[in-house]
C-alpha cells in the first residue's frame, strides 16, 4: 500500500484531489502555501479553498463528461491574504478499478513568474521595486547579487519603505522561485500561537490540536520564509529560530523527532536590532546569524526624483482600480506634496494618492483633494520644550462620508483617515481608531489597502 500524502507533499506543483462532489480528499503542502488554507480541508468543497474565477464563471470538472480525460486551462485565485494569483489548472477525472468515475485529480501551477517574464525590464525597475535614485540603483546591483545566493537576508529600513518587495523581488530573481514564498507577520501574530504556526504541532500537543499541522517552515520547504517585524519576535522563539539557522531542522510542537527543512530565511524590521541587542531584547547571536547579507532601505526624503516616478506610478495604478481619468497633480498641490517629509515613506504617498484619485471628479487633483494636513503643513521650526507643551492639538476635519456609503466603504474610509492622520504609522492609527495592531492589520488586508 502506498502511502500518497507524504509522496504529494514533496511535488513542487499544487494537487488537489475531491470527491464526484468536488469536496476536498487531499490537499498537498504546496497548495496550501499557495492559497495559505491551513485548517484540515477534507470534506471542505473545492470552491472554499481555490476561490478561483473558474469556480464563479463554470467549474471545469463539473463541465467534464468523463471520457475527454484531462483538461487544462488558465484562471485566478485569490489566498487567504487577498492576493490575486494567475494558475494553470489541469483537472482529470479518477476511475476505479470497474471503470466507473470516483472522482477528479487536479494539478494547480502557479505562472506569475512566466507572465512577468513578458514586463518589460529596465534600469528603472527590479520586479514591483521602482526607481531610479542612486540609492535604489545601489540597491538593484546588490539584488541580483544576493538573489543568486542561498544566504539569509535581513531587510531594514523605516516603515513604509518596500522591505516586502524586497524580499519578494529575492525569491522571485532566486532558483527559489518556483517554490513557494511564505510570509509572516511576527507582529500580527499572537504570541501564544506564533511557535504553533511558525514551526506547526503534533495532534494532542495542546488542547485543541486535534491533527498534526505543518507549520510556515515546512510549508515553505523548497522556497523561501520571509519573516516580517523580526524585532517583535519573543526571545524563547528567537532561540528556536536561531536553532533552525544552525541546523535546519525543526521540532513541531509536542514533537522530539527534528524535521529537515530546505528554505532560505529573510527577515526585516523597522527597529533598530542592534539597540535592542544592548537592552536585552533581542539575541546577539540570532542578529550575527541574520546579518549575513544586510540591505538598508532609504526613505523616500534621500530617494531624489523617485517621487514623481512613484506618483506617476500611484496615479496609473489608482486610475484603472478606479475607473478614473485624473492625469496629473496642479502646481499648488505638487508644491505641497514636495515640501511634505513623508515620514511613512512610499507607503503613506501611495495613500495619498488613493485618497486624493478616490476624491478628484476631474482631471487635475487641486489642492483640495490632498488630506489636509499635508495642504497645510509647515515646516517645523525649532521649540523650546515650553513652546511645546503648550501648543495647542489641532484636529484636522474629516472629509464627510456619504450617507449612502455601505459600511465596508465606511470602516475604509475611517482607516484610510486614521493611517492620515497617523503618517502611515500602524500602531498610532490602531490607537486612534481604538483597535488592537493585529485587528487593524488584518482589516486593512480585508480592504485591499496593504
Amino acid at each position: 500500500m502506498v502511502n500518497l500524502p507524504p509522496f504529494l507533499d514533496e511535488l513542487p506543483i499544487g494537487i488537489l484531489v475531491t470527491g464526484l462532489d468536488r469536496r476536498a480528499v487531499l490537499v498537498n503542502r504546496y497548495l496550501r502555501a499557495l492559497t495559505g488554507f491551513g485548517q484540515p480541508a477534507g470534506g471542505i468543497p473545492c470552491k472554499y479553498i481555490l476561490r478561483g474565477s473558474r469556480c464563479v464563471d463554470g467549474c471545469t470538472a463539473q463541465s467534464q463528461s468523463g471520457e475527454e480525460g484531462a483538461c487544462s486551462c488558465e484562471a485566478n485565485i485569490i489566498s487567504r491574504d487577498r492576493k490575486k494569483i494567475a494558475i494553470r489548472s489541469t483537472i482529470s477525472p479518477i476511475f476505479d478499478s470497474s471503470g466507473n468515475k470516483i472522482g477528479y485529480l487536479e494539478a494547480i501551477e502557479d505562472i506569475r513568474l512566466m507572465e512577468r517574464q513578458d514586463l518589460p525590464v529596465g534600469k528603472f525597475f527590479f520586479g514591483d521595486i521602482i526607481g531610479d535614485s542612486v540609492a535604489m540603483q545601489q540597491i538593484y546591483r546588490v539584488l541580483a547579487t544576493i538573489a543568486q545566493t542561498d544566504s539569509s537576508v535581513l531587510i531594514t529600513g523605516q516603515t513604509g519603505t518596500g522591505k516586502d518587495y524586497i524580499a519578494e523581488a529575492v525569491h522571485n530573481a532566486s532558483q527559489r522561485a518556483k517554490g513557494p514564498f511564505i510570509k509572516v507577520n511576527c507582529g500580527a501574530l499572537p504570541e501564544n500561537l506564533m511557535e504553533s504556526e511558525l514551526f506547526g504541532h503534533l495532534k494532542g500537543a495542546f488542547t485543541g490540536a486535534v491533527e498534526n499541522k505543518p507549520g510556515r517552515f515546512r510549508l515553505a520547504h523548497t522556497g523561501t520564509l520571509y519573516l516580517t517585524e523580526i524585532g517583535d519576535l519573543p526571545v524563547n522563539l528567537q532561540v528556536k529560530l536561531l536553532s533552525f539557522l544552525d541546523d535546519r531542522i525543526i521540532y513541531p510542537l509536542g514533537g522530539s523527532r527534528g524535521q529537515h527543512v530546505d528554505v532560505r530565511l529573510i527577515a526585516a524590521t523597522h527597529r533598530d536590532l542592534e539597540e535592542m541587542v544592548r537592552k536585552g531584547q533581542f539575541r546577539e547571536d540570532l542578529l550575527f546569524r541574520l546579518n549575513v547579507v544586510r540591505m538598508h532601505l532609504p526613505p523616500l526624503m534621500e530617494r531624489g526624483n523617485d517621487l514623481y516616478m512613484l506618483l506617476d506610478y500611484f496615479l496609473s495604478t489608482f486610475n484603472k482600480r478606479f475607473k478614473k481619468k485624473v492625469r496629473q497633480l496642479d502646481e499648488k498641490s505638487l508644491r505641497a506634496l514636495l515640501a511634505y517629509p513623508f515620514p511613512g515613506n512610499v507607503r503613506e504617498l501611495r495613500n495619498i494618492v488613493e485618497y486624493a484619485v478616490n476624491f478628484c471628479e476631474g482631471d487635475t487633483i487641486l489642492l483640495e483633494h490632498l488630506p489636509r494636513y499635508i495642504s497645510s503643513y509647515r515646516a517645523p521650526k525649532k521649540e523650546t520644550e515650553r513652546e511645546k507643551s503648550a501648543k495647542p492639538v489641532v484636529e484636522t476635519p474629516e472629509p464627510p462620508i456619504s450617507p449612502d456609503a455601505s459600511w465596508a466603504d465606511t470602516e475604509k474610509h475611517m482607516i484610510m483617515n486614521a493611517m492620515m492622520r497617523s503618517r502611515g504609522n500602524r500602531t498610532k492609527a490602531a490607537q486612534y481608531l481604538g483597535m488592537g495592531r493585529s485587528t487593524l492589520w488584518r482589516k486593512m488586508k480585508a480592504h485591499n489597502m496593504m
